[in-house]
């Protein structure tokens, strides 16, 4: 037995104050990569919202310092400074020093809020080397410093705003709070600096879904401004999601409120095969859906199929209208703001709405207003059930197709593609497979490569481009068809992800125009057609080197022309043999598991999405046939290229 005397009271650690914050500070901000950094600002941003949601402001201004701090201003009635005689100290101490501290818990100060219910002022606080918070109140400015979570300076009076982008702009007579914070870099080691395109994607989401409030952006760093104010709310938002798509109908708008939820929904269908439903609560992107997603999507089913039936438009018995049919081509924005102190958020960092309460609330409300617009619009209820019967026929000749593959037997597991390498492994978490660009460089790979884990898939020309391209005629393709059979998930109703056989899909294709041309037809078909490779992050670029610089036995490989420069400044006038790899295939089964294939010693970049929509319009723009919008985004661009001649 093991002995329980040493364990006791002495060996109980009680983190107080913030420090639990700076000690797991995933747990509070999700990650400590860019997304951690960026929820940071995001938090402060949500707690000058919730002023202007409450009636009390109409301005917000975020501003990047040239120092990379990070500047949000409000002029909202600023925060509480007037001592709390319970703690003995300013309110504006308590908030910022102590987790679950704020106005937003018994609902009199906030009725409707986005912020982390008092945790996120304080989780930023904590995760700053310096936090700097500025209270306009009674035409006094109130100054109080932190560092680490912990009070630098105590709070005292000051002459006017520290902040010279804001000293004509908010002077004391103008009520409201300043919070500026660096962010630390022990907490956040992979970057401090702010990316100001993140920034503007949240703040043009948040005019959306707040109409009539200003946003404004200064980024000091390069002098750059923006300036955001919109009147529509989501049917501006659906506007600009939908753009450069080809809508079917006019926007169909339901608001309505509902037992303290108050429910906004915008929808419209598009002539794609693509499903897009962002949605909200108290103005946050639930990018993870919830029960208001769900009630939306269920009220949605079941009132198109019902219009469909009463209406007599199924002709065919077997036909059967599922949530999958009705969601090809829809893009919609759901939005709702309920009660503060009832929120149920699932995870600290308000992915996903938890509140069960919701979903029938939600599905009434969309329910009952859409079977009333369908009845007083039959013609747009006719476009958009016929969509749905047309991917249902789409979708049967997919089953077809797919039933004529399997009865060859090549989906069996037993049927992998004869081109296939596979690995000894069958764990998938351990298991990578190359989809390598042609046969020569294909046998380097299955030669120089680690048989236990890695498997080859070469594929030789480039693959059909898939955007926008029905399912039954992607399944035709035997590149694809071979590509889909080894991956082992299926593909459209069959599709499963959790079976894929490897969790690493590396696209490794010539350091050229063409090599990227068939990687960019690759993501095009996986990001379209294999739903949620991208997003858990499974998919990588290899990395092949660019030059091989021999120094008599001595061999070192260079990524980049930058690196190459770099490379030989650092050597001097040493004599060197430089030889420019133009292909894979230049390379011999060694070199090409040194310099790409293993893993002490290779360069992957993971392909992830930060923003969809913006990802789905670039897809759309460079991929489809429609000639115009891509010589307008080439020429745009034009500069960014690197031309290898």
């Amino acid at each position: 037995m093991s002995d329980n005397s040493s364990y006791n009271s002495d060996q109980i650690v009680v983190l107080e104050g913030l420090e639990p914050v700076r000690k797991r500070p995933a747990m509070y901000i999700g990650s400590t990569d860019t997304r951690g950094l960026h929820h940071c600002l995001t938090e402060i941003i949500d707690n000058s919202i919730d002023e202007a949601l409450a009636g009390y402001a109409q301005n917000v201004w975020v501003i990047i310092n040239s120092d990379n701090s990070a500047t949000v201003a409000d002029d909202g009635r600023g925060i509480p400074v007037d001592i709390m005689p319970k703690y003995n100290k300013p309110a504006l101490e308590v908030i910022m020093t102590t987790l679950h501290s704020g106005g937003k818990f018994e609902g009199a100060a906030y009725k409707v809020s986005g912020g982390l219910h008092g945790v996120g002022a304080a989780c930023v606080n904590a995760l700053s080397t310096l936090y700097q918070v500025e209270v306009r109140r009674e035409g006094k400015v109130n100054f109080m410093e932190f560092s680490k979570g912990k009070v630098k300076t105590p709070i005292a009076i000051i002459p006017k705003t520290n902040i010279e982008s804001l000293e004509s702009i908010l002077p004391a007579s103008v009520s409201g709070t300043t919070t500026t914070f660096y962010p630390d870099p022990e907490i956040f080691k992979e970057t401090i600096e702010f990316d100001n395109k993140t920034i503007i994607k949240s703040l043009k989401d948040r005019a959306y879904l707040t109409s009539k409030i200003y946003f404004h952006f200064l980024d000091k760093r390069s002098g750059s401004e923006h300036h955001y104010y919109f009147e529509g709310g989501i049917l501006s938002l659906l506007t600009e999601t939908n753009k450069g798509k080809n809508v079917i109908h006019e926007p169909i708008y339901i608001h309505r409120a509902d037992d303290g939820v108050d429910v906004e929904v915008a929808i419209q269908y598009n002539d794609t095969f693509q499903e897009n439903t962002p949605s909200f609560v108290n103005i946050i992107n639930t990018h993870e859906g919830g029960t208001h997603l769900s009630g939306f999507k269920s009220a949605l089913t079941k009132s198109i199929k019902d219009y469909a039936e009463r209406k007599e438009m199924v002709k065919n018995k077997d036909d059967v209208i599922t949530g999958d049919d009705v969601r090809e081509g829809l893009t919609a924005i759901i939005s709702i703001k309920m009660g503060s102190k009832d929120l149920q958020f699932e995870g600290q960092t308000k992915g996903k709405l938890g509140n069960s309460e919701v979903q029938p609330i939600v599905a009434k409300i969309v329910r009952e207003e859409l079977d009333i617009y369908f009845e007083e619009h039959p013609d747009v209820a006719k476009t958009i059930i016929s969509k749905a019967l047309l991917t249902i026929q789409i979708r049967k000749a997919a089953k077809a197709a797919k039933d004529a593959i399997m009865r060859k037997g090549a989906f069996d597991s037993m049927g992998l593609p004869g081109k296939l390498a596979d690995c000894q492994s069958k764990k998938p978490e351990e298991c990578e497979i190359y989809i390598v660009e042609g046969d020569s460089a294909g046998g380097s790979a299955k030669q120089g490569r680690d048989r236990k884990f890695q498997a080859i898939l070469p594929l030789w020309g480039k693959a059909l481009n898939t955007e926008g391209m029905r399912l039954d005629k992607i399944i035709g393709s035997d590149k694809l068809k071979d590509l889909i059979i080894a991956l082992g998930m299926g593909i459209g109703d069959t599709f499963d992800l959790a079976k894929l056989r490897y969790h690493r899909i590396i696209l490794m294709s010539d350091a050229d125009v063409d090599g990227a041309h068939i990687a960019t037809l690759l993501l095009t078909f996986m990001f379209r057609h294999l739903p949620g490779l991208v997003e858990n992050g499974h998919i990588y670029i290899a990395m092949p080197p660019l030059y091989q610089i021999k120094q008599g036995k001595k061999i070192d490989y260079v990524y980049t022309d930058e690196e190459k420069e770099a490379f030989l400044k650092k050597i001097g006038n040493v004599s060197v043999d430089i030889q420019r790899y133009k292909g894979l295939g230049e390379m011999n089964p060694e070199q090409l598991w040194t310099t790409t294939m293993n893993p002490e010693t290779r360069i992957l970049k993971k392909v992830t999405i930060n923003d969809a929509q913006k990802a789905d319009e670039t897809f759309r723009i460079l991929m489809s046939e429609e000639v115009p919008p891509r010589k307008k985004f080439i020429v745009t661009h034009a500069h960014l290229a690197t031309l290898d001649i």
